[in-house]
């Protein structure tokens, strides 16, 4: 019996995963209805409910999520084990899949990864940016990229980029009818453009440091968006103040295109660190990406 349900257990990973038949099928190089038979038979053989279905969604049931909690990483560490197998190829090969944010990607991951995948063209790179913070494990990341104190105790962290800071800007138009803040409450009567963070319930507060004194405040303004991106455009349009990594806006503060304010309360912090599991066996193709990523200063 358990040869008949490891692949049908895979299947049920899939589904749960992906919330959708049809995209666990794409996944699994299958038809639609092949899945959906397969999870119908699992179900009938364990004479449970596994997944509750409607016309527009797919989600596990209480017994459904238990199942998925308790095969979910022995599955995730068989894989690794065969993945690791690839040490005793000639080369090292493989998928590696890193999330990471936009600005982490850009500035940080691409500009090395290019470079690893023209040095090793069997290792392939899946690299997905997301804002928000998303649970490596159960996405089925190898490794994902975040600010070093953001990092999880029970992760292994690597350094892969120097400090950063933090910078407060705006357009010369804007501070034309505005004065400017001069310590962070003052920013309580300025129009600011708020960054939201879906996995951390609403918009990111904007952080400051001076001298080990600590000042997180909420802002409001006009505009709310999702990107880094956006934000400064928005800020060199006018539309209010923007709080952004200061190599973002490096260039437009030297040219006048963007005025920087309250530059003492940002004090360097931590930069970006590649995290992932301390049980999870990598094969040598991730060991290769880790070693391009280390920050040497």
């Amino acid at each position: 019996m358990i040869r008949d349900n490891v692949s049908d257990l895979v299947a049920f990973i899939a589904v749960a995963r992906e919330g959708s038949f049809t995209r666990a099928a794409v996944k699994l190089g299958v038809s639609q209805p092949a899945l959906s038979h397969t999870l119908r038979t699992l179900e009938e053989r364990l004479g449970l409910r596994l997944l509750n279905r409607t016309t527009r969604s797919v989600a596990p049931t209480e017994a459904g999520e238990r199942l998925l909690r308790s095969i979910e990483p022995q599955f995730a560490q068989i894989e690794g084990s065969l993945n690791a197998l690839s040490e005793f190829r000639d080369r090292p090969a493989g998928i590696v899949r890193i999330t990471a944010t936009d600005h982490a990607a850009s500035t940080i991951l691409w500009p090395r990864l290019s470079k690893v995948m023209q040095d090793y063209p069997d290792i392939t790179i899946e690299l997905v940016t997301e804002e928000g913070l998303i649970d490596i494990v159960s996405e089925r990341f190898d490794a994902g990229v975040r600010v070093g104190e953001y990092v999880e105790k029970d992760m292994i962290a690597v350094r892969i980029g120097p400090e950063m800071r933090q910078a407060i800007v705006g357009s010369p138009a804007y501070f034309q009818t505005r004065q400017a803040p001069k310590r962070p409450e003052d920013l309580t009567e300025h129009r600011c453009i708020n960054i939201r963070r879906v996995t951390r319930g609403g918009y990111h507060p904007w952080e400051f440091e001076k001298r080990g004194r600590e000042i997180n405040v909420r802002v409001e303004g006009q505009l709310a968006v999702n990107s880094l991106e956006l934000a400064r455009n928005a800020a060199l349009e006018g539309l209010g103040l923007a709080y952004l990594p200061d190599d973002m806006v490096k260039d437009d503060v030297a040219n006048k295109r963007l005025v920087r304010v309250l530059e003492d309360w940002c004090e360097p912090y931590p930069g970006y660190h590649l995290f992932y599991p301390s049980s999870r066996q990598h094969a040598p193709a991730f060991a290769v990406v880790l070693e391009a990523l280390r920050h040497r200063a």
